[in-house]
């Protein structure tokens, strides 16, 4: 397992990045896996990621492209909920990069 450390506390990390230990998400942990894909998260990052909180508190599950762009539609309307805008935030990866960011599990339908 590789770790992160964030303000002295050891963060574990399972082979593809993601929280070890979901409990361990805050933003500054997001702040750290977000450095170590080199992106620099804006304020429509923010807006994602705490949306996919929310989603995942609801669902108990991680949304695929597919459910994350139309749960992001509905949420916070059509021109953040397309592929385009979230491809351009998650470095064409969204739901992938948004789930590892947000501290939640690889979606399961994700290579």
């Amino acid at each position: 397992m590789t770790q992160l450390n964030v303000d002295g506390r050891r963060i574990e990390l399972d082979k593809d990045g993601y929280l070890a230990d979901l409990d361990d998400w805050s933003e500054q942990v997001a702040q750290a896996l977000a450095e170590r894909e080199e992106l620099q998260l804006s304020a429509e990052h923010w807006e994602v990621l705490h949306l996919l909180r929310a989603f995942y508190r609801e669902f108990q599950l991680a949304p695929a492209n597919r459910p994350l762009i139309k749960y992001v539609a509905l949420k916070l309307g059509p021109d953040k909920g397309n592929s385009l805008h979230l491809n351009r935030l998650f470095k064409g990866t969204p739901a992938k990069l948004a789930a590892k960011l947000a501290g939640l599990p690889k979606p399961t339908n994700c290579l």
